[in-house]
């Protein structure tokens, strides 16, 4: 490709918009400018995340393993260099950098009021000149060895991959995103710049950035640093995953006041991954449910059962899928037969058309609101170019929505079978 290919694409009811460019080096970039901004926004993330511990290039005949926790292990490494590294460079120009690991995606990130060219640089500098020894990859195994540790001793995170392991039998979701200590013993300076050279292909990333910017500073800096890389793509496999789950409750002590619980509901779908429709239509019913305004939500609370940490997600990727309900309680079980006691109501009453449209009228209203956030913004365009959805999809998805589709969804759904409680109690 020898030019970029730009394209804007315009939402009238927030009446502003944003770029899409396939960048000459085959990277696809957005901007989504916010001129009345103090700050810009930039996120370069690559489909890659804990759960990508099997795959194949497109140039090479046989699958790779690698082990759990590479994902983030790189992450962490992707910010040194052989001189200063990424945050001592950020600390001179006055922005503030991040990144993470999720299940399916790894994010580079920083924020700033001013110097965006130069921070930009850095962001695009040090994403693609990995540096990694033999030596740096071992005292980074005790680095990562020690946050392992720290989230074993977070009673949420501990519940919620207690529940992960006692729901799927063979999914790697079910293994913390940090991996294992055993498994990133197994890490390699060799391994490291494999899964680099693998994921970190310009055409499996996406580059996103909003607020104070235009798109001639964007492309300016992208023009000068981006370079293509060699056309390679990634199919991803993994061992099949039952429809049944390992056990229906896991319980493990830490120092709690009071028990924090997760409790889910397995769910199988002949496609791997959820569309937008049956994200939304998910959401519509857990807000209906268990939302604030729901009579199961007042019931809980008003009966000491739940506090205000009480939620609920719609956990989902690909091969997985779940309704979480979670929070801290004096009596987790008792909170989860309340919860699947008033699923089954639900499901014999179906959900009102009253119901549906207050709860589709309110989802509407906080879509239009995440949009002022450029954080949201520039994470939500990665996220969409990562699952083939266009940004402003979901207000289409909003509009059109069925009440019939919702309480297809409903009856099919929250199968008592295959629902587990986590629960993490006192010492």
């Amino acid at each position: 490709m020898s030019e970029n290919v730009i394209k804007y694409i315009e939402n009238s009811i927030l009446e502003e918009g944003y770029y899409s460019i396939k960048h000459k080096s085959g990277l696809q970039i957005y901007v989504y400018p916010k001129e009345d901004y103090a700050s810009a926004y930039a996120v370069f993330g690559t489909k890659y995340g804990s759960i990508d511990t099997r795959f194949k290039r497109s140039d090479r005949e046989n699958f790779t393993e690698i082990p759990a926790g590479t994902a983030h292990f790189l992450e962490h490494k992707l910010f040194e260099s052989e001189e200063l590294d990424a945050f001592q460079r950020y600390a001179k120009t006055g922005a503030s950098a991040n990144a993470y690991t999720s299940f399916d995606r790894t994010c580079y990130l920083f924020t700033c009021t001013g110097n965006f060219k130069a921070n930009f640089e850095i962001l695009l500098d040090f994403v693609r000149h990995p540096y990694f020894t033999e030596e740096t990859v071992r005292k980074e195994q005790g680095i990562i060895g020690q946050e392992i540790d720290m989230y074993k001793d977070s009673p949420e995170w501990e519940c919620l991959f207690n529940l992960l392991d006692a729901m799927y039998i063979n999914h790697p979701v079910k293994i913390d995103i940090a991996g294992t200590k055993q498994s990133i013993s197994e890490i390699t300076a060799e391994m490291l710049f494999s899964c680099y050279d693998t994921f970190y292909n310009l055409s499996n990333m996406a580059l996103a950035v909003a607020g104070k910017t235009t798109v001639e500073e964007v492309l300016e800096v992208a023009d000068r640093l981006l370079t293509p890389d060699e056309d390679v793509t990634v199919e991803r496999t993994f061992i099949p995953e039952p429809s049944h789950i390992v056990k229906d409750y896991v319980e493990e002590n830490l120092p709690v006041v009071t028990p924090v619980f997760a409790f889910g509901f397995k769910e199988s779908h002949a496609s791997p991954e959820r569309t937008l429709q049956e994200e939304v239509a998910m959401s519509v019913i857990l807000d209906i449910l268990a939302g604030q305004m729901s009579t199961l939500y007042r019931e809980l609370l008003d009966d000491g059962l739940v506090n205000n940490t009480f939620s609920t997600e719609y956990f989902h990727g690909y091969n997985y899928a779940a309704p979480l309900f979670s929070g801290e309680s004096v009596n987790p079980r008792e909170v989860s037969e309340r919860i699947k006691k008033a699923i089954r109501e639900l499901k014999k009453n179906l959900i009102t058309e009253e119901q549906f449209e207050t709860v589709r009228k309110k989802q509407y209203g906080k879509t239009v609101r995440a949009f002022s956030d450029v954080d949201t913004v520039a994470n939500a365009l990665v996220v969409s170019h990562f699952v083939d959805e266009e940004l402003f999809s979901e207000f289409e998805v909003i509009k059109n929505l069925k009440l019939d589709f919702v309480n297809d969804l409903l009856v099919k759904s929250f199968n008592e079978e295959t629902a587990a409680l986590s629960v993490v109690c006192g010492k």
